[in-house]
């Protein structure tokens, strides 16, 4: 990328717009073909083992070799009901595309890229790609809309389930819809999946809170069963002076704002510090040079071996010209007079004893303090639980993680299931969105088997 472009003519509005369209163009139809014929269709292929939902990845690339992109389509939505934005997020180089058996002799075959063709050409033709299913009498709440959320109503409506969800934004889709960076993840993409999802009878109740507008009793008495895939929620305190100055952002609610135009110019000229150096991180950094930062620089209290972040993310950072302060700990923000950000204290880390995850606990060197000169402060230090809401619903949880039944999804409520990042933590998977959607799926299947009896997945 031509960083040169954001510094050498002034941010307007229309330059702002671009710099948040999609990054990664779409494969040619001969390169399509080419790659296709590349795949060996392995019988045992261990890039569907390394998939968290199972896409039948040979079938579908055949399918692209053969002219059938419907086809393809439905075989990688079947699998993943948010399977287009995944084809764009997911790090593919530690899943499917890291397992192909073309690594050791060549290239692996381009598993993301084939799959985001095929479900582009699904969103471009406005492919329906599943079907309700026959009614079965029984009903099922879903509270959040992301991923999780989604994948729990598609696989319920498949099944004959009326299915409502509750969605607190205005739009469902939860991370996919905002909280991914457009120039990755187009929001249309995400909406196209929510609109698979409410062309099989699903009802979205959009703007509506649970334990606001509608009380927790009213949804655990009024459904047969309930799944609670709120996700997570604002970035946390840092706990310094100075949080609350002007310039200081929640990385959550700054990465969302550019979702939809139009834009903020407040970063134009401006010199921000990214804290973290997760996913997220990654993304408010990166959006900052789009929104017209004059200088970008990511502050992290270990090493680039403890960052958090995808690999993938940490290269596209790179590429940004992002700095990284590694071994630094912010221990205060600068105002000036207005109350404004103009500066961010720091000390010097060095590590010390591993922590429980096995990372090394890092502490400050004595003497050490500096001051980095900022006008902006983007935090990025992981996201605060739904732990009120979980604790409405009588749930037992471990720090705002709700604690679950590994093999039903059920929660300390039998009539509860859940999935996706509320369970994620303390041994309960990994936050993927692949993930989220593949814990959706099988918390509708274990309704399905408690309810119904039957333990049969979706129809094809």
């Amino acid at each position: 990328m031509n960083m040169n472009r954001f510094k050498e003519k002034s941010i307007s509005l229309v330059d702002l717009e671009s710099n948040f369209q999609e990054i990664e163009p779409d494969l040619a139809p001969n390169e399509t073909i080419d790659e296709s014929n590349r795949c060996l269709y392995c019988y045992d292929a261990p890039c569907i083992k390394a998939c968290p939902t199972g896409i039948d990845i040979p079938s579908f690339i055949k399918k692209i070799a053969s002219g059938n992109l419907k086809g393809s389509a439905r075989v990688i939505m079947e699998a993943n009901p948010v399977g287009a934005s995944c084809s764009r997020v997911c790090p593919v180089e530690e899943l499917c595309e890291g397992a192909c058996v073309l690594n050791d002799a060549s290239m692996p075959i381009m598993i993301g890229n084939l799959q985001r063709h095929a479900t582009n050409w699904a969103i471009k033709n406005n492919a329906t790609l599943f079907e309700a299913g026959e009614d079965n009498g029984k009903s099922v709440a879903i509270v959040g809309g992301g991923p999780a959320g989604l994948a729990s109503a598609r696989e319920l409506a498949r099944l004959g389930f009326k299915v409502t969800i509750f969605e607190a934004k205005e739009k469902a889709g939860g991370l996919d819809t905002y909280g991914i960076v457009s120039f990755r993840l187009p929001q249309e993409v995400s909406l196209w999946e929510v609109e698979q999802v409410e062309k099989l009878g699903v009802e979205i109740r959009t703007n509506t809170m649970v334990g606001r507008d509608i009380s927790v009793d009213d949804i655990v008495n009024g459904y047969d069963a309930v799944v609670l895939a709120v996700g997570m929620s604002k970035v946390p305190m840092l706990g310094i002076d100075g949080e609350d100055a002007k310039g200081v952002y929640d990385a959550i609610e700054y990465v969302e704002s550019t979702k939809t135009p139009p834009f903020s110019k407040d970063i134009v000229g401006k010199k921000v510090a990214v804290i973290g150096a997760g996913n997220t991180a990654i993304d408010a950094a990166t959006c900052s040079v789009r929104l017209g930062a004059e200088e970008v620089n990511m502050v992290y209290r270990r090493t680039e071996a403890e960052m958090t972040a995808y690999e993938f993310e940490y290269e596209f950072a790179k590429q940004d010209r992002i700095g990284f302060k590694w071994l630094t700990q912010p221990v205060g923000i600068l105002t000036n007079e207005k109350g404004e950000v103009n500066g961010l204290k720091c000390v010097k880390m060095e590590l010390g004893e591993p922590e429980a995850d096995g990372r090394r606990r890092p502490k400050p060197v004595e003497g050490s303090e500096f001051v980095m000169e900022v006008d902006a402060v983007i935090k990025a230090i992981g996201q605060s639980r739904y732990v009120d809401l979980i604790e409405e619903f009588g749930l037992e949880h471990k720090w705002g993680i709700v604690q679950i039944n590994q093999d039903t999804f059920q929660t300390s409520n039998p009539k509860v299931y859940s999935a996706g990042d509320v369970i994620f933590g303390d041994g309960q998977g990994e936050a993927m969105v692949v993930t989220a959607a593949e814990q959706g799926k099988q918390a509708a299947y274990a309704i399905h088997k408690e309810l119904i009896g039957e333990t049969e997945t979706a129809a094809v």
